[in-house]
């Protein structure tokens, strides 16, 4: 984490009680809600929604990095406003390193990037989110949300190896309306374009697995990791993430409906 754009440090209450805020607007969505661990006396929630029928499964998540807190309420605000509807089934995991939240910090209590230990398994919450994850059916899509403090505009990740219909100029387009996209050639170390890197996703050639990674390798065909920059006002980060993910979802859905079933 860069110690000029530190997030400060919230108390195990504050970050217990946006918990408690996700569980109530959970509920009111309609969602189940299961505890699949708890660290620092925060759980780690799962929020579940089937659909009636054949509907299309989507997989969003936030929270893996403590100093990222646009991603987490862009999610409370979509579950407010009650936009996970029958039109799919929904599975979020909006809270996944609450120590790093209570922290500020990107990494967990033990000092661990969550967000490479997908292979690895050194750390508790990602043992316990791998374990719910086994229990839940394929998904369709997969939207994983970060921030990114190096960077001055919105980028996006695309693992899409069955080179199916992409969703993300499309969705690169419309959060440009609400924020600054990163045009530059070399992103995150990656070949980029429009704010799209489109990485080598085989997982044999990676030592070290983020949440994409391993998804790719067990869970979708179709992943999406949607970076805001931390150094745009929070409420343009929220915006921008809530901005990505109904376009995302909206143009899947539109796919899903035209495709032969």
């Amino acid at each position: 984490m860069n110690p000029v754009h530190a997030v400060k440090e919230s108390s195990p209450a504050a970050v217990a009680a946006l918990a408690a805020r996700f569980i109530a607007a959970g509920r009111a969505a309609g969602f189940q809600i299961e505890t699949f661990g708890e660290i620092s006396g925060v759980p780690l929630l799962a929020l579940t929604k089937p659909a009636p029928g054949r509907q299309p499964r989507f997989y969003l998540s936030a929270g893996i990095h403590g100093d990222e807190p646009a991603p987490p309420q862009a999610l409370l605000h979509l579950l407010r406003e009650q936009f996970f509807d029958a039109r799919g089934s929904w599975y979020l995991c909006p809270l996944l390193n609450p120590a790093g939240m209570i922290r500020g910090t990107r990494e967990n209590h033990e000092g661990r990037d969550l967000n490479r230990d997908y292979r690895s398994l050194l750390s508790a919450e990602i043992r316990a989110h791998i374990a719910w994850l086994k229990r839940q059916p394929p998904f369709e899509l997969a939207l994983c949300l970060h921030e990114d403090w190096e960077s001055q505009g919105f980028y996006l990740y695309e693992l899409n190896p069955d080179r199916r219909p992409s969703l993300a100029e499309a969705t690169v387009a419309a959060v440009a309306k609400i924020c600054p996209i990163d045009h530059a050639p070399i992103i995150d170390g990656r070949p980029a374009a429009g704010g799209i890197i489109r990485p080598d996703g085989d997982p044999a050639t990676r030592e070290l697995w983020p949440e994409a990674i391993y998804l790719r390798a067990h869970h979708t065909r179709l992943n999406y990791t949607l970076e805001t920059p931390s150094a745009r006002p929070v409420p343009q980060r929220i915006q921008a993430h809530v901005t990505a993910v109904t376009t995302a979802v909206e143009l899947f859905l539109q796919s899903f409906a035209s495709a032969p079933q």
